[in-house]
């Protein structure tokens, strides 16, 4: 059943399939220090990383550690943590890389979230690198010329759905807040690959090839992707010199050299002038874009406190309000294998869907109940609704306290998945998680100085009422679109013990939520949580992981009254638990690994 889940873990047809498998125990004692591998040159070490993931086994190590989405970024950071960096330092040299050899699911032209445990001060940061709507905007954006919702290809593909990236600036903030290591040599690891070339993960070649069709809707974008008119190929090498460039620009010159100058006019160009779709994306939205701190989300669950950003990102309050409510029963004793265990978890979700979906929004334009809806009395009487036998027949939204009244209607944003997630802890003490993205997959498809620009606007609600309500996440000037990006930090006596987070749209809140369960109840090591199938129900229908053990429920779901489809379910967790020593867990389903000494 599901605790034998490892070997049954189907790996779609997205993802990269390693070879190292069958010869795990040579791979974990490599003969030599560095081999050749499907990444390109990777040295002993991260090699025996990928082999442990493939045999289910989590990497140990003492001192620090990394988990993120590809090998080469693992190396490029895991190289500043030897050196003696910070988890700031590594996490600027993971995403310049990422940026490179993973550009379908982040890099500059995005935006992310980030969670921050700092061991000196014993604090907890968060900081919003999330993209702004640009300036110029109006509430029919995504809205076609009789008032009804765009289709949304037609709103993504094209500079329309472009906001104002924060990455950039987030990797600057991070590192001028915690950093010890020089920022401009953080780059020469992602300058160096894209001058010299990388090979061309499986993952990537399969992307392009399934995306053929928009990705060719630009020319700059087209002769990247498709040289010779081509496909990228798995085993390619592929440079990006101007990627390169622009790297050793900021490197050189800091984020501004991003938000002023030739840069940012080239990204307004191409936005305001994109075949078909143009934006409305201004040289004023970059000039103004900042990062801002927030107050972290925290709920109690177990003995354990879990942390992570709070709106606009709906990550936190929706992963505390569906571990809030379970919290009173005993998942532990009823097991993984329990329909009654998946029925509690998978009404706690929608319940908290259905708060998400009225209430969340950008809090700096919307007021947000935020201590309404994490309060231990609202969850306790949410709860009350779970302790029947069967799935609820209806699922709405609850009344939290608010410190005034407001009437808001549901939302009926869509949100695809892509992203990229990256959990590191260093030396220090310190830990970091952060969810980085460009929104779908190869973003708007613009691409600018060798990396792409995110459709980070389609985020928002395409209609802004609904029965004569407001939507709380609707376009508005200068206002950041909602997000299910959950960076989250695990603390237990005030420590942190579990760096966790995971891409995948909206169904990122359930990856999340599962495998904080699994580890926290189910007593499974963090490579075991992340492995495990998933079961993920938001709107009322149960999707199971086909071809996993996940499936098996299926009859007994059914009878309780749920719809179920089975379907692949592509996460990317990647964790780091800490306790005396640090133990580190990458999905299966994509080509991470977790890396440390």
């Amino acid at each position: 059943m599901l605790r034998a889940l490892l070997s049954s873990v189907i790996i779609s047809s997205m993802c990269f399939a390693p070879t190292f498998a069958q010869q795990a125990t040579d791979a974990v004692a490599p003969e030599k220090d560095s081999q050749p591998s499907a990444f390109g040159y990777l040295t002993g070490p991260a090699q025996a990383a990928l082999a442990a993931k493939e045999v289910g086994a989590p990497t140990r190590a003492d001192n620090w550690m990394i988990a993120a989405a590809n090998p080469l970024a693992v190396e490029a950071g895991a190289a500043v943590l030897k050196e003696g960096g910070t988890a700031a330092d590594a996490v600027v040299a993971v995403q310049a890389v990422l940026g490179l050899v993973e550009p379908q699911s982040s890099g500059l032209g995005g935006g992310a979230f980030l969670v921050w445990y700092d061991a000196t001060s014993d604090t907890l940061t968060t900081l919003d690198g999330r993209e702004t709507a640009p300036l110029a905007v109006k509430p029919t954006l995504f809205q076609t010329d009789d008032g009804e919702p765009m289709g949304f290809w037609d709103a993504v593909v094209g500079g329309r759905s472009v906001g104002t990236p924060g990455t950039p600036m987030l990797m600057e903030e991070v590192h001028a807040r915690w950093g010890r290591a020089e920022w401009s040599e953080l780059f020469q690891t992602a300058i160096l690959l894209a001058e010299e070339g990388f090979t061309v993960s499986e993952r990537l070649a399969l992307s392009v090839a399934e995306g053929a069709e928009h990705l060719q809707s630009f020319k700059r974008t087209a002769d990247y992707f498709f040289p010779d008119g081509q496909a990228l190929q798995a085993g390619d090498t592929l440079a990006n010199i101007e990627y390169a460039n622009t790297l050793r620009t900021i490197a050189a010159h800091g984020s501004a050299a991003f938000y002023h100058g030739p840069i940012a006019d080239d990204i307004v160009a191409t936005v305001r002038t994109a075949a078909g779709n143009p934006g409305v994306l201004s040289k004023t939205d970059l000039a103004i874009y900042r990062v801002i701190e927030r107050d972290p989300v925290c709920v109690a669950y177990r003995t354990r406190e879990v942390c992570g950003m709070g709106p606009p990102s709906s990550g936190a309050l929706t992963v505390g309000q569906i571990l809030g409510m379970l919290g009173r029963y005993d998942l532990a004793a009823l097991g993984p294998d329990s329909a009654e265990a998946w029925r509690l978890i998978g009404d706690a979700s929608r319940l908290a869907f259905a708060d998400r979906g009225r209430y969340m929004a950008d809090s700096d334009f919307v007021p947000m109940p935020t201590e309404g809806l994490t309060d231990a009395a609202y969850l306790n009487a949410r709860a009350d609704l779970l302790a029947g036998d069967d799935a609820l027949p209806e699922v709405s939204a609850g009344l939290p306290q608010w410190d005034h009244a407001m009437l808001l209607a549901d939302d009926t944003s869509l949100e695809l998945p892509s992203t990229s997630h990256i959990s590191i802890v260093d030396q220090y003490g310190n830990a970091l998680s952060m969810t980085t993205t460009i929104e779908n997959g190869f973003g708007s498809r613009l691409m600018v100085r060798g990396f792409l620009l995110n459709n980070e606007l389609t985020d928002f609600s395409f209609n802004t009422h609904m029965d004569g309500l407001p939507i709380a996440n609707r376009v508005e000037p200068g206002k950041r679109p909602r997000s299910s990006m959950s960076p989250t930090i695990v603390l237990q006596d005030g420590k942190p013990s579990l760096v966790i987070g995971s891409p995948g749209g909206s169904r990122i809140i359930g990856y999340v939520a599962q495998a904080i369960i699994a580890h926290i109840d189910w007593d499974m090591d963090v490579q075991q949580a992340v492995s495990m199938p998933h079961l993920v129900n938001r709107f009322g229908s149960y999707d199971l992981e086909g071809g996993t053990d996940a499936v098996n429920l299926e009859t007994a779901l059914v009878d309780m009254g749920y719809e179920v489809n089975a379907r692949g379910l592509n996460s990317g967790l990647h964790a780091i638990q800490i306790s005396d020593h640090l133990s580190g867990g990458a999905d299966p389903r994509r080509e991470g690994i977790a890396f440390g000494e």
